[in-house]
């Protein structure tokens, strides 16, 4: 056997080569999960009776190894075999002999590859969820020390008023905490179960779609056969988009942290260890490490626009363009990843230069606050904004605020709030949310690893007349 929907005919080196397409080398990511899924599906199968109950111990055992082979970099997937799902029935029929033909019954690999995207999509958004709550320790814990750092705050990359690094690192934390909703909300559509949808329109197998849910720890069946076929590609956009909002945060402060540590402004000093040298002026550190942050984020955008492209203009059920939106889904969702862990080590250890920071702010830079004074003194704001404005241009600096005139902008939110960070606590409910829910998969799954665990209820034989239940 090689590919699954091989019936003997020859095929041109050059069609397979472009249908295959870096599916042999993506789908390595995926093996675990689609043996997982697959053994799942097994237990199904055995529990209406298409499997005997020695068949199916078989294959949840060599599915194991595979899995455990996967991941230990040691399964491979030839161009031949032409996807992951095909390599792992191979290697099933081989060791399994009938056992391994009959896996496939009831489903296609359509919700196979949906079952595992989604499996793998799950799993890499709570890691995405656990890396930006490091994120957010690091900063909470450097807008603390920072807190009553006076600096300049700026607009239009020109100094508007004074205000402390603790204020600027904390709004930047906040934009970040404000992407675990998206995450959230991308894994609640992601966990939810493809499998029995077929090619989109169910099988005439009276096949348990709920059951399977259950094993794999997904938290509903998505319920329209074909409404899951047409879900391929939206739900890669949105755990995307999601991502991608969290990466452009990121690769905004990185920006900030390149300017504030360069020669000229020197406001923070990056830790040597996270710079690289000139290949040929021996004087220069670079902060490759926050560029490409900058550069990752950017093309981090570009992942749900492609996927948006290949999907969104084509009909409903499935189309071979849908086998394209795997590469952008399975780079896109790493990368935030690695953008987090990158963003994580930049911030370790940086060091902010107080004095620096202090004696770049202007002290034309007062004059909102020495315009407000006035206000304060009862004069109205238009005559108080005049003359600021020509104390400012006269370059009177004695009539300007004091540049902590940020202690008393004290409102929500503001410079001077000394409940400033008291919203980025939330970042231990991002914690508590994915330990939850990754001890609810572990328990759900466990059945995997331990295979020797009773089975429960009563086995059924299949009668090929069995209408598909309802989910």
């Amino acid at each position: 056997m090689t590919r699954l929907w091989d019936r003997g005919e020859p095929v041109d080196a050059a069609v397979l080569r472009l249908t295959a397409g870096r599916d042999p080398e993506l789908d390595l990511q995926l093996v675990p999960w689609d043996c997982l899924a697959s053994a799942a599906h097994a237990r199904m199968l055995e529990r209406i009776g298409v499997l005997a109950a020695t068949e199916c111990r078989a294959l949840e055992s060599e599915l194991v190894e595979l899995a455990a082979e996967a991941r230990a970099g040691t399964f491979t997937i030839a161009i031949e075999d032409e996807d992951g799902h095909t390599a792992i029935e191979q290697r099933l029929v081989e060791r399994l002999g009938a056992a391994g033909r009959k896996i496939h019954t009831g489903r296609s690999r359509n919700d196979q590859v949906l079952a595992a995207l989604r499996l793998w999509g799950r799993d890499r958004i709570l890691l995405q969820l656990e890396r930006l709550a490091d994120v957010l320790d690091l900063l909470v814990e450097l807008a603390a020390e920072q807190r009553e750092t006076t600096m300049p705050g700026y607009s239009h990359t020109r100094q508007a008023m004074p205000t402390t690094m603790g204020h600027v690192l904390g709004a930047w934390g906040e934009g970040l905490l404000d992407g675990a909703p998206w995450l959230r909300e991308a894994f609640a559509h992601l966990n939810r179960s493809p499998l029995g949808s077929a090619s989109g329109f169910g099988v005439p197998l009276g096949i348990d779609r709920g059951e399977v849910a259950r094993l794999l720890g997904f938290d509903s069946v998505q319920h329209n056969t074909l409404a899951v076929q047409n879900d391929r590609g939206k739900s890669e956009y949105l755990a995307l988009a999601a991502a991608a909002s969290v990466g452009t945060d990121l690769g905004r402060l990185a920006a900030d942290l390149i300017m504030w540590s360069s020669d000229e402004v020197g406001f923070v000093r990056l830790r040597a260890a996270i710079t690289t040298g000139s290949s040929l002026m021996p004087q220069k550190r670079n902060p490759d490490l926050l560029e490409l942050i900058r550069a990752g984020a950017a093309r981090l955008r570009s992942r749900p626009a492609e996927v948006g492209g290949l999907y969104g203009g084509l009909g409903g059920g499935y189309h071979r363009d849908l086998q394209l939106t795997k590469q952008p889904f399975l780079e896109g969702m790493q990368e935030l990843c690695d953008l987090l862990a990158g963003t994580a080590v930049a911030l370790r250890g940086l060091e902010v230069d107080a004095e620096r920071c202090l004696a770049a702010l202007l002290p034309s830079t007062g004059a909102t606050d020495a315009l407000f004074s006035r206000v304060a003194a009862g004069e109205p704001f238009r005559d108080a904004y005049r003359k600021a404005a020509g104390v400012a241009s006269a370059a009177a600096e004695p009539e300007l605020a004091s540049p902590e005139a940020w202690r008393a902008r004290s409102g929500d939110g503001a410079p001077g709030d000394r409940a400033l960070l008291a919203l980025l606590e939330r970042r231990h409910e991002v914690r508590a949310w994915v330990s939850e829910r990754r001890q609810h998969l572990a328990a759900a799954t466990a059945w995997f690893a331990d295979r020797d665990r009773p089975r429960t209820g009563n086995p059924r034989r299949y009668n090929p007349s069995d209408a598909e239940p309802r989910a």
